[in-house]
């Protein structure tokens, strides 16, 4: 059993360990204890190979990270490297498929999903199938270690008042659980395949995709499908787990992976630790130490940028953090104390019970911290935190669930609007309130059960361990939660460290200015592709033809092809909903009976001169960037080849539109499909395989939402003066996105100059 009264400091001695999750935050700081402060501990570490990099590579590579910086300083890097070559044995692969050494005095298992809410598969397959491989893979080997099982407090699940530090209350079947599972996936597949539900993610697909082209919709469609079956598995695992009692998938399967744990090493020596929310250390190896956000952080960074007006919690529940230097001192301990066989060991290692954090105390030390050194908002000077009330958990869903839906609201009809700056400007503040809404429903989501929480984890066999230290130990070996200043260390120590990623990354952002575009390097084996309307001319098919129509007809008839126009426009706008290519042909029916000669003389004469006045200077000098980098450009445009003469030069290939002519008289159709939506991406990809072009390294250029294929083709996609829906895909996408602007004249001056003196010749 665990000690209740002081005894001899334990000691790890000469013991071989064998680590799990050592590339993890709490296994990190594991690693680095043994290896600084227990000389004579050998260490052998379980590290897959990812994306190509061996584990041996990857164990190099976490030398090199900040976990080792003050070990690093103190003894050298030379040094560190020779004594992890001498104590570490680094094993490539999973547990199922490596042989462990048969020598192994203790295991630190840590390795497990840290999500709240994985599919309900993925969850079980690595926090319980992964304990039961361990313990077969233990078997196999034939070592007789003591087993250190790290979980958390939270298995004891959703209730009140003070939990023992015992074996789990409950009947529930991980055999059982665990089989249904794995194999829940093979079911919500099947069912994500009926009808019913494919209709839908088709519907949804043709309604935001359809411009973009019938595979794109495709595309879009099964994306959707394959999103409802993640939704799905996410949701029957937080279904199950709150239906027996937690609050969410993690905590059930690592309750479940402790009573395996139980039942295949229980007749042996196992110990099983349970630390509370483990964030940034006390002391060791530095103050403020952290790997990545942990469960704390995104609330903390979100509250410091303004985006939480208010949180679902309980004031006085009790937040229980615990620095991780004092679990991994813990951990180590328990390591050291194993039980008599047979006898399990149970270990809380959390603040709650011996020196309490209220969730109003949390608030309140984050709150000060951000009032000295609050979040800097660009041009804007610095984000003022907000003041929370704790109205409760059923008013903060009032006020979320209305302001998701007035943000889906603005967000349609802002998509309905035609592109401008102004409309960008709109959805970009849409955007912005999308971002902070969707972060606040998953996190009031996922940590209700935690900041509601009323309940207190007895710590008395942990702290009575604490006591084996000896007093000059204490500050290097300790762990006792007691001696954490929560103002010191939630001002001091923790926030600065969450924050300091975020602050060098508004800085780097120059407070809010657009950032320059980078150097273009110069090869021959890429291309610039340009859409035409919206992109380098702030001028349409449309005002294309009228500055042909009307500079052919007397002043006296320009008033009724404006109203013939006006009058076809509704038209012209449901064949632009639905497809670019009905819209462009519908209209090219306009030009039926042109003559051609007289059309070509005409953008030679005139005409000419009104398309370069409508290009835009940006455009222009991206153009000649492009090719003075030697990249070879390209304009690829639905309008019809005989506007596009003008700009030829500027380019290296033109691709665009040609119309059917018999007699020299145009007969309103085109010559082959155009070229919109997803046929400019086959016709790049085709040209790029003929050419050598390498595109992913290509750049394109667009405006609209049809244009994504194009965009999508290449590896630097921008998107120019974009209207809303390519913008809220850029957006997502993270995608540059480009304001060019025309000359200051306006269109119709432009357009009145030109025709104008056509009329007066």
């Amino acid at each position: 059993m665990a000690p209740d009264r002081p005894h001899e400091f334990p000691s790890l001695g000469d013991s071989h360990v064998l680590l799990t999750g050592a590339t993890g935050f709490l296994g990190q700081a594991t690693l680095e204890k043994l290896l600084s402060a227990h000389p004579g501990v050998r260490v052998s570490v379980l590290i897959r190979p990812r994306g190509g990099t061996s584990a041996q590579r990857r164990f190099d590579g976490l030398l090199r990270k900040p976990v080792f910086r003050t070990l690093r300083e103190r003894i050298g890097e030379e040094e560190l490297r020779r004594i992890a070559a001498e104590r570490v044995n680094v094993i490539e692969g999973d547990l199922g498929e490596v042989t462990l050494p048969a020598d192994i005095d203790v295991v630190i298992h840590g390795a497990s999903t840290v999500s709240f809410d994985p599919p309900i598969d993925e969850a079980f397959r690595t926090n319980v199938a992964g304990v039961v491989t361990l313990y077969e893979a233990l078997h196999k080997a034939g070592a007789d270690p003591h087993v250190v099982h790290v979980s958390t407090a939270y298995v004891a699940g959703v209730r009140k008042g003070v939990v023992p530090e015992a074996r789990l209350d409950h009947t529930v079947d991980w055999r059982t659980e665990m089989a249904e599972a794995l194999a829940s996936r093979a079911d919500v597949e099947r069912d994500s395949r009926r009808p019913e539900v494919l209709r839908k993610s088709v519907a949804r697909a043709q309604s935001e995709h359809r411009k973009a082209g019938p595979q794109s919709v495709v595309a879009a469609a099964e994306e959707a499908r394959q999103e409802w079956v993640t939704d799905r598995l996410v949701d029957y695992g937080r279904s199950r787990a709150q239906s027996l009692g937690w609050p969410d998938v993690y905590t059930f399967t690592k309750a479940q992976g402790e009573r395996a744990a139980e039942e295949l090493w229980g007749d042996r020596r196992l110990s099983i630790v349970r630390p509370a929310i483990v964030e940034s250390s006390l002391r060791h190896p530095y103050p403020g130490w952290i790997d990545g956000y942990k469960m704390a952080d995104p609330l903390i960074i979100a509250y410091g940028r303004g985006v939480l007006p208010e949180f679902p919690g309980l004031p006085d529940s009790v937040v229980d953090i615990i620095p991780v230097d004092l679990v991994v001192n813990a951990t180590i301990a328990v390591a050291a104390t194993p039980p008599e066989r047979g006898q399990t060991g149970y270990f809380h290692v959390g603040s709650g019970s011996r020196n309490p954090l209220s969730f109003r105390g949390l608030y309140e030390n984050v709150r000060d911290y951000f009032r000295r050194h609050p979040m800097p908002a660009g041009e804007r000077g610095h984000i003022r935190v907000p003041q929370w009330r704790f109205p409760g958990s059923r008013q903060v869903e009032m006020m979320l669930s209305s302001s998701e839906r007035a943000t889906s609201a603005a967000e349609r009809a802002l998509l309905r609007l035609p592109a401008s700056a102004k409309t960008r400007d709109w959805m970009t503040a849409v955007h912005r309130q999308q971002t902070n809404l969707d972060f606040l429903r998953r996190y009031s989501d996922l940590y209700q059960a935690y900041t509601k929480a009323e309940v207190i984890y007895d710590d008395s066999r942990t702290h009575a361990l604490h006591r084996t230290v000896p007093p000059e130990r204490v500050e290097e070996h300790g762990f006792d939660p007691s001696i954490i200043d929560w103002e010191y260390y939630l001002q001091e120590v923790h926030s600065p460290s969450v924050t300091e990623l975020m602050r060098g990354f508004s800085k780097g952002r120059g407070g809010g200015r657009k950032s320059a575009d980078p150097v273009l390097p110069e090869r021959t084996d890429v291309a610039a592709v340009f859409d035409l309307e919206g992109t380098i001319i702030a001028s349409n098919l449309i005002e294309s033809y009228l500055w042909a129509r009307l500079s052919s007809l007397p002043r006296s008839k320009w008033s009724g092809e404006l109203a013939d126009l006006a009058r076809s426009l509704p038209k012209y706008l449901r064949a632009e909903r639905r497809d670019r290519g009905d819209f462009v042909r519908a209209f090219l029916r306009r030009y039926q009976g042109a003559d051609v000669a007289e059309l070509r003389a005409l953008v030679n004469d005139v005409l000419g001169e009104a398309v370069l006045q409508r290009v835009m200077p940006e455009a222009v000098r991206k153009i000649r960037a492009h090719r003075a980098a030697g990249h070879k450009t390209i304009l690829i445009t639905g309008t019809i080849d005989v506007f596009v003469e003008p700009l030829a030069s500027l380019f290296d290939e033109v691709v665009a539109s040609r119309m059917h002519e018999r007699d020299g008289v145009l007969t309103g159709y085109l010559d082959a499909p155009p070229l919109v939506d997803e046929a400019r991406a086959a016709w790049l990809l085709r040209h790029a395989e003929e050419t050598g072009l390498d595109l992913s390294q290509s750049y394109a250029y667009a405006d609209s939402y049809s244009d994504r294929p194009l965009l999508e083709a290449v590896g630097n996609p921008a998107a120019v003066n974009p209207d809303p829906s390519l913008y809220r895909h850029a957006k997502r996408k993270h995608w540059r996105i480009h304001e060019w602007g025309a000359h200051t004249r306006g269109r119709g001056d432009v357009l009145i100059d030109t025709v104008g003196a056509r009329s007066a010749r």
